[in-house]
């Protein structure tokens, strides 16, 4: 399981990537896609929309079920990873690579994970 070193984590199996104090981009953790096996649709939000820690703000559909994606913070969402919609095998090919959405004025970091205490989570 590739967990790198570099990202946040939450305790929901969502990574974060922090290009500055407050400004970030999320998506799912190798872990969640691989237990959700391959995906097939993702329902991304919309420039602009406000996101909420512990709140779903996509879902995302594989063959086995159809799981919501909460996000690890609170902000708005700058840019939306749109190339998904039409082609989200990616979230299984490079699932830090492809981040759903870019998120700016970002708040609520209290609950992140480093990869240490995140990799030790999966493990229990």
């Amino acid at each position: 399981m590739h967990i790198p070193k570099d990202l946040k984590y939450s305790k929901t199996h969502e990574w974060i990537r922090f290009e500055d104090g407050n400004t970030a981009y999320i998506g799912i953790t190798d872990y969640a896609q691989d237990q959700l096996g391959d995906l097939v649709f993702v329902n991304l939000p919309e420039e602009g929309d406000e996101v909420t820690m512990g709140e779903a703000f996509a879902d995302v559909e594989s063959v086995k079920a159809v799981s919501d994606v909460i996000s690890p913070v609170s902000g708005t969402v700058e840019e939306v990873h749109m190339d998904l919609a039409d082609e989200p095998q990616m979230m299984n090919e490079d699932p830090y690579e492809a981040w759903f959405i870019k998120v700016t004025d970002i708040t609520d970091t209290e609950d992140l994970l480093t990869a240490e205490e995140y990799e030790e989570l999966i493990s229990e």
